[in-house]
């Protein structure tokens, strides 16, 4: 009798368990917003996938971002390009924004924006190879002028040699801007008795080489947890005028003229408001507010980046390849299995946004025909669109051609995207 109510016991628990554990209904019909834009779409005769720029929430992003570097001592405002890389809208930024600062890290991306953009102030962003530096040089074309506007990012003593032997023959003079190491531990001048060389070498050929500033980067604070990073910010900015005192100490000729002291990233621009030692802050991605970036730092800003698919197929019930007897059991143990949608492309880095309860079918990952699990509450038919929200922004927004800007319920602007044949 006791075996008999144990058994019974442990059944009743296992299956309250289970009904505990089956999914609850994530279904719904498009929130207002997507359900404007969908009706867009299908109005404008939209037929393949396409990233949306919502134009409006971009506009009051660049003010949040313009008004932060506002805040006495005022900075400048340096647009990072891989993050929002189309030139016109690179372009909208800048003009929005007061600014003709930006920082680029592809040699295509800084051929297309210096000739869109003869007025640029430009910074690399990364250290390039001494070929991709020559090969600028040797296709250079227009009104940019690289020895005054240029400012090429140098991490060691063999690179600085190799761009002053490319100076030298080509007969040039080359900006150069050096990268610090602030507690990212990702390259460049580790302390600031290790830059002596390169500020030296730089010193003694003024024809050909031109100290221009320094490039501190602190994304590590984005990945730390809240108190990890509360006690490493004093120690990045330590860090940092470490470096600017040893240039002013040791080299005080090369610290007298207009120097970029640049700093920070989207998650960081906000922690420079009132600082006195850097004047030249770095932000691209907060603007388009991809899902990575839903940091509290950032809660203000708003996403204005989206993915539209639309859905080539909607069919009724749960399904596996080869294992159809499943359906049934699927469909009933998770109400979010009701239905499948097959989209125009997929496999992209995002996530679902809208219809809410739209979820990518593990058996069906594609680039070509992504397969998408949904509830009966979501209304949705072929041809309506799946909304997703990138996850990054650099790579993504690079994979679907002209960006679409919306703005009053309409397409404002088709923004053609930057050279994508190789990597950011």
């Amino acid at each position: 009798m006791t075996a008999r109510r144990t058994v019974l016991l442990a059944g009743t628990a296992a299956a309250t368990a289970a009904l505990l554990a089956r999914p609850a209904d994530r279904g719904g019909a498009y929130p207002p917003y997507f359900a404007e834009m969908n009706r867009l779409l299908r109005r404008e005769g939209v037929d393949r996938p396409s990233l949306l720029i919502d134009l409006d929430r971009l506009d009051r992003n660049i003010d949040r971002v313009a008004r932060s570097l506002a805040v006495a001592p005022a900075k400048t405002y340096r647009i990072v390009v891989k993050s929002v890389p189309s030139a016109e809208l690179v372009d909208y930024i800048a003009r929005r924004a007061g600014t003709r600062a930006l920082m680029v890290f592809h040699v295509p991306f800084l051929q297309a924006i210096s000739r869109l953009r003869p007025d640029a102030d430009i910074l690399l962003g990364k250290p390039l190879p001494v070929a991709a530096a020559s090969t600028y040089y040797r296709e250079a074309s227009g009104r940019f002028d690289a020895a005054r506007q240029l400012q090429w990012l140098i991490d060691s003593d063999a690179r600085l040699a190799q761009y002053h032997a490319l100076a030298r023959t080509l007969g040039v003079r080359m900006r150069i801007n050096l990268e610090i190491d602030v507690g990212l531990h990702r390259g460049g001048f580790a302390e600031p008795a290790a830059m002596g060389r390169a500020l030296q070498a730089i010193a003694d050929d003024p024809r050909h080489l031109e100290f221009a500033g320094f490039m501190g980067y602190d994304a590590h604070l984005m990945g730390l947890p809240a108190f990890l990073a509360e006690r490493e910010r004093p120690k990045v900015r330590a860090r940092y005028g470490a470096f600017v005192a040893a240039l002013r100490a040791g080299f005080p000729a090369l610290a007298a003229g207009p120097l970029t002291f640049n700093a920070a990233g989207s998650p960081t621009f906000r922690h420079y408001e009132g600082d006195t030692l850097v004047n030249d802050l770095s932000a691209g991605t907060c603007l388009m507010k991809p899902l990575h970036y839903d940091l509290p730092v950032l809660e203000d800003f708003e996403a204005s980046a989206f993915i539209a698919t639309p859905v080539l197929k909607r069919l009724e019930g749960a399904r596996l390849p080869a294992l159809e007897w499943t359906g049934p059991l699927l469909r009933a143990w998770d109400p979010n299995q009701a239905q499948m949608l097959f989209a125009y492309g997929g496999n992209w880095l995002a996530q679902c946004a809208a219809p809410p309860g739209v979820q990518p079918h593990f058996a069906y990952v594609s680039s070509n025909q992504q397969g998408y699990s949904a509830s009966a509450k979501v209304a949705i038919d072929v041809d309506d669109f799946l909304f997703l929200r990138p996850l990054q922004s650099e790579a993504v927004l690079l994979q679907f051609g002209d960006l679409l800007g919306l703005r009053d319920a309409r397409i404002a602007a088709r923004l053609p995207v930057l050279p994508a044949e190789a990597p950011r």
